[in-house]
């Protein structure tokens, strides 16, 4: 049977996509995996790929066109099968398409016909009821949202609204942890949210039904089957708001895991006012800190103290907290994040898949050291070796783009940007923000914008999109005391730069056994793309950039 492929939603301020280019035209042979096409998001290009095996029977955007997310992008079946009813169904909209407009596309048929993904299966009396219903007017179906392009599934960290609340436009709705980090998920509409389809703590693929919103009262039991138990639950959750409200004092402007709960847009101004977040006192919903916090905040130096000591202190506390204490002979168990699921399975993907080989250099950081020195006694600038590796590999990239490249199974893409990832720990694992244009970045440029990320890593704060696009990573085990190591590559990328400890010890220069301080970088290659010559020709350069500064100039 024929599938309809809907316009995905690459980013979580996507609307609509423009396909850049189709890699697939009527008539192909399309396999699970195959790029379909590159959507141009309001963020970047992204590759398309198929979930499904068959023929490509209809493309409903052409090329350089756009589209509404969850339109019809292309339909995919068995080569020769009448897909006709599917096209229209798609492409035109009759008075009772519009009542089904808040449901995914792939759930429409022509007779409006509404089979809602749920993770749950539907539970009725007459057994048809729900495939023979029709969305009642002003509700809405709210789907797990596709926040990041390598995102396949959510889970719903907390929950924002209850059962029977009232929901306007702009409310956090929830927060959605995805395999990158922890989002606020806002609400598009006003009315009442009638039924939740993931519970707190639970997690369900992109574009299942996440709630449901609209009058309140309206019956939604024939689109799912927890609605009625759930508003069964309505009445002893209604004293529970009132409970959290005067939980979360106007002071609790943080979330969970220590996640200060700040709109963008006071973000951006306390920033731009060197304001600290952490001193702001949030009037918003839960405690959120927004505009007028920010313009109504007067300095005093007392209470910024004051707040600065509780939240370095409370950080430790939360950190701690994470990390399960020892009790002798007894077993404890931590339940995987989302984020620690994804990373395992993104690392073994990348391990079993990529053909990956090593290459080892040690480095002479001698003139580097001077060099960091006399730069950092400059006025405001405060660089780290780190700093000067990043810099020196995104300049190594210009010259050998080979390693700056990307493998798809019918070619090599050969990247025009240069993205370095500077791989993060924290709590949950390992993240990975991306500097963008990495080569036409200065030393200040690249220290400030790492220990932004960093910072806002730890806390959760960093967006999808600051997480995407590298097309080469960097590792550094350096601060711990740790020499060498290898890494594993950060796909789609096809190589990733681990970088040890300086190290002073003897070393001969000039026929003379000498004091020096040595570092060794690590290359992890992905041989499909790099070759080991070429791989070697990479670290060349970048040793000689290390170990001669001032050839960056050149």
């Amino acid at each position: 049977m024929a599938e309809v492929i809907a316009m995905p939603r690459l980013s979580d301020t996507m609307t609509e996509g423009k396909v850049a280019k189709w890699h697939k035209k009527v008539g192909d042979a399309v396999k699970e995996g195959d790029i379909l096409a590159e959507i141009e998001t309001d963020k970047a290009v992204q590759d398309f790929e198929s979930e499904i095996n068959g023929t490509l029977l209809y493309i409903g955007t052409q090329e350089g066109g756009s589209a509404p997310v969850d339109s019809v992008l292309a339909i995919i079946g068995k080569e020769g099968e009448d897909i006709s009813s599917l096209k229209e169904g798609g492409s035109a909209k009759s008075a009772d398409a519009k009542e089904t407009e808040g449901i995914p596309e792939e759930n429409k048929t022509e007779q409006n016909v509404t089979d809602v993904e749920t993770t749950k299966p539907v539970e009725n009396e007459t057994g048809t009821q729900a495939q023979n219903a029709e969305l009642p007017k002003g509700v809405e179906i709210i789907t797990m949202p596709r926040l990041s392009d390598t995102m396949t599934e959510g889970k719903v960290s907390k929950w924002h609204k209850n059962v029977g609340d009232t929901v306007k436009e702009g409310d956090i709705l929830a927060e959605i942890e995805t395999d990158k980090a922890v989002q606020d998920f806002e609400s598009e509409f006003n009315g009442t949210l009638l039924y939740v389809g993931t519970e707190e703590g639970g997690a369900n693929p992109v574009d299942t039904v996440l709630a449901i919103i609209g009058p309140a009262g309206t019956d939604v039991s024939a689109f799912t089957s927890g609605a009625p138990k759930a508003a069964a639950k309505t009445p002893e959750k209604s004293e529970a708001p009132a409970k959290d409200k005067e939980e979360s004092a106007p002071g609790a402007a943080t979330s969970n895991q220590d996640r200060i709960a700040i709109s963008p847009l006071a973000r951006k101004i306390a920033e731009d006012k060197g304001i600290d977040v952490n001193a702001l006192t949030g009037s918003g919903e839960n405690g959120r800190i927004v505009k007028k916090d920010v313009e109504g905040f007067k300095a005093d130096a007392q209470s910024q103290k004051s707040q600065s000591t509780e939240s370095s202190t409370a950080a430790p506390q939360a950190k701690a907290a994470a990390t399960p204490a020892f009790i002798q002979g007894e077993d404890s168990e931590t339940p995987n994040s989302q984020v620690r699921t994804i990373i395992a399975k993104r690392l073994s993907e990348s391990k079993f898949t990529a053909p990956h080989y090593y290459l080892i250099v040690e480095v002479d950081m001698d003139k580097s050291i001077e060099a960091r020195k006399e730069i950092n006694l400059l006025p405001d600038t405060k660089i780290s070796f780190n700093d000067m590796v990043i810099k020196a590999t995104a300049m190594a990239l210009r010259k050998h783009p080979q390693v700056n490249s990307t493998w798809h199974s019918d070619k090599i893409v050969h990247h025009g940007n240069i993205n370095i990832g500077v791989a993060v720990a924290i709590p949950d694992g390992l993240v990975v923000p991306v500097l963008k244009n990495t080569d036409q970045m200065n030393y200040n440029q690249i220290s400030a914008a790492v220990k932004d990320m960093a910072g806002r890593a730890k806390s959760k704060g960093l967006k999808a999109n600051e997480m995407e696009g590298s097309t080469f990573s960097v590792s550094n085990l350096g601060m711990f005391g740790i020499e060498t190591f290898t890494s594993i590559i950060n796909q789609p990328n096809s190589a990733i730069l681990s970088v040890g400890a300086i190290v002073e010890k003897p070393v001969v220069k000039n026929g003379q056994i000498v004091v020096g301080n040595t570092m060794k970088l690590s290359l992890a290659c992905d041989h499909r793309v790099v070759d080991g010559a070429t791989g070697a020709q990479f670290l060349q350069t970048l040793k000689t950039y290390l170990e001669q500064p001032l050839t960056l100039l050149l």
